[in-house]
C-alpha cells in the first residue's frame, strides 16, 4: 500500500482505514457519474460504499472534502511525467497534460474537482495546498534548477485558470490540454 493511501487530510490511516477511504472515494466517483455533483452527499456515498454515515464523516467533513481527497490521491499516486525532450516547454507541456489527463475522461468528476477545490472547507484548504505544492514541484522539475519563480507562478496560474474555464463550461477538459500547450509555449517562448 502506498504512502499516499495511508495518508489522510485528518490523520494517518491504518490499512483497514485506508481501504475504507478508498471504497468511499470509488463510491463517490460512481455516484458522480450517476447523479452529478448536486446529487452527491457524504451519506449517499457512505451507503453506496457499505459504510455507516458516521464512519464516513470521521474521514470527510463534506462532499467537497471527499472529492478533493479523491483528486489528491490520484495526483499523488501518479508518477511524474517522463521527460524525454530537451525542450523545457515540451517538458512543462508533458506535466500539464499529464495532470489534465487525470480527469479528462470524466467530465462529471473534473467539474466536481473544480467546484470542490474552490470551497472554503478547512480540510479542502489543506488539500488545495498539497495539490498546489505537488503541481509546483512537477513544474519546477520539468524546468530544471534556477528557473525564475515568476515563470513557475505563471504556469501554475495557467493550469488553475484552465481548470476554472473548463469547470465553467467554456471548454471541455480534453480541449484544455491543447490550450495548455499553446499557452505554455507562449509563456516559455
Amino acid at each position: 500500500m502506498s504512502e499516499t493511501a495511508l495518508e489522510s487530510t485528518r490523520r494517518r490511516l491504518t490499512a483497514k482505514q485506508a481501504d475504507t477511504v478508498d471504497r468511499l472515494g470509488r463510491a463517490a466517483v460512481d455516484l458522480l457519474h450517476q447523479e452529478g455533483f448536486a446529487g452527491l452527499t457524504v451519506r449517499r456515498v457512505a451507503a453506496q460504499a457499505g459504510v455507516g454515515a458516521a464512519t464516513a464523516y470521521t474521514y470527510f467533513s463534506s462532499k467537497e472534502h471527499l472529492i478533493a481527497e479523491v483528486f489528491w490521491r490520484r495526483l499523488a499516486g501518479s508518477p511524474p511525467a517522463e521527460h524525454t525532450s530537451g525542450d523545457p516547454a515540451a517538458r512543462v507541456i508533458e506535466v500539464l497534460q499529464h495532470i489534465a489527463a487525470l480527469v479528462a475522461d470524466e467530465p462529471e468528476f473534473a467539474g466536481a474537482v473544480t467546484t470542490a477545490l474552490l470551497g472554503r472547507d478547512p480540510d479542502v484548504e489543506v488539500l488545495r495546498q498539497r495539490i498546489g505544492a505537488d503541481i509546483r514541484d512537477r513544474l519546477a522539475a520539468a524546468l530544471g534548477p534556477g528557473t525564475d519563480a515568476d515563470v513557475i507562478d505563471t504556469l501554475e496560474m495557467l493550469y488553475s485558470g484552465a481548470l476554472v474555464r473548463a469547470g465553467m463550461g467554456y471548454a471541455s477538459y480534453s480541449d484544455i490540454a491543447e490550450r495548455l500547450e499553446k499557452s505554455a509555449r507562449l509563456i516559455l517562448g
